[in-house]
């Protein structure tokens, strides 16, 4: 590669790396008021929820993982025995908030399918294979680069280059996990609009996932496989960045929707006999509420990770009786 390709290529991975911090520092700003509300929900600092765990996991592994990365490009005063032992963090870290986010979306996707036994099962399984791959290719063969006097940042070298196969093995995940969470959201028979609009950003929200991290898995796919050694990890950046934002949202819109207001009035405007009538009507208005799945017909309001969705209802019951008298 000639000086003028390596200056470009140092430049674009500058360019890269000085955006994927700006999106990670905007989106933790305008998050900091949905952290709080998630601290303020848990009964107890000792009680948290899974979903404030992973929450807490996924936004300070992000951090961790982007400090160290852009501190070790950015740098100028790294020493090569320093640098023998530093550039390893990162790919460490990396796999570390990877595997948060496969939790976010594998418990997502159990509760999507009603905590099935054999689902949860085939989860797990996919978790633990894919795990295992990750570790094995995103640490295989790793070395301290310096392209510049004082930095240090990881590189692939060898006659196989196994880092790219981490992304492979990523999205092959994302893509079976979301597509099962997927096949189940539209088996819901939702009788109700606010399940519907529960549904729709659920579907919404892994779709999005998907499209966002696939995009930068491919991208540091080609990163890795085609530029220099100097370059290869110039999309990193981006990916920790959008795994962030993307496993955050998730979650963030899963504690908006659990804690949402929901009242609805229901007006029963016909002629009723007896007050054993009434009731009957009103439960049968009521029970159209929940969520229902073609192959299960029990009452099941459990959508996702810590949402339970209640609806309560103010019945006035208006009716005539035989005589024309308003009772």
């Amino acid at each position: 590669m000639n000086s003028r390709a390596v200056v470009d290529s140092q430049a674009s991975d500058k360019y890269l790396r000085i955006a994927s911090i700006s999106i990670a520092l905007y989106d933790y700003v305008i998050t900091l008021p949905a952290e709080w509300r998630f601290y303020r929900s848990q009964s107890s600092i000792f009680h948290l929820s899974i979903a404030c765990i992973l929450f807490i996991l996924i936004r300070y592994v992000s951090i961790v993982v982007m400090l160290l990365s852009n501190y070790g490009y950015f740098a100028t005063d790294i020493t090569p025995e320093i640098c023998q032992h530093y550039f390893i963090l990162a790919p460490i870290f990396k796999v570390l908030q990877t595997m948060v986010s496969q939790v976010i979306i594998g418990f997502r996707t159990w509760n999507i399918a009603r905590r099935n036994r054999r689902v949860g099962i085939t989860l797990a399984l996919l978790f633990l294979i894919s795990v295992t791959l990750e570790w094995f290719t995103n640490m295989f063969d790793r070395i301290p680069v310096t392209d510049e006097p004082g930095n240090c940042t990881p590189g692939n070298a060898g006659k196989t280059l196994s880092a790219w196969l981490y992304y492979v093995t990523a999205m092959m995940y994302d893509l079976v996990i979301l597509t099962i969470s997927t096949v189940h959201l539209l088996q819901y028979d939702v009788l109700s609009n606010r399940l519907e609009r529960v549904v729709r950003v659920l579907m919404y929200d892994g779709i999005g996932y998907l499209v966002v991290l696939t995009g930068s898995n491919v991208l540091n796919i080609v990163l890795y496989r085609e530029s220099d050694i100097q370059t290869q990890s110039a999309g990193a950046s981006i990916g920790y960045a959008v795994t962030w934002i993307m496993s955050q949202r998730i979650l963030i819109h899963l504690r908006e929707m659990q804690q949402a207001p929901h009242m609805e009035s229901v007006v029963l405007a016909r002629p009723a006999q007896n007050a054993k009538n009434i009731m009957s009507d009103f439960l049968s208005k009521s029970n159209l509420d929940f969520v229902t799945s073609p192959r299960s017909m029990h009452v099941n309001n459990d959508v996702e990770l810590d949402i339970r969705v209640r609806v309560e209802r103010s019945v006035v019951v208006d009716y005539t009786d035989e005589s024309g008298g308003v009772a």
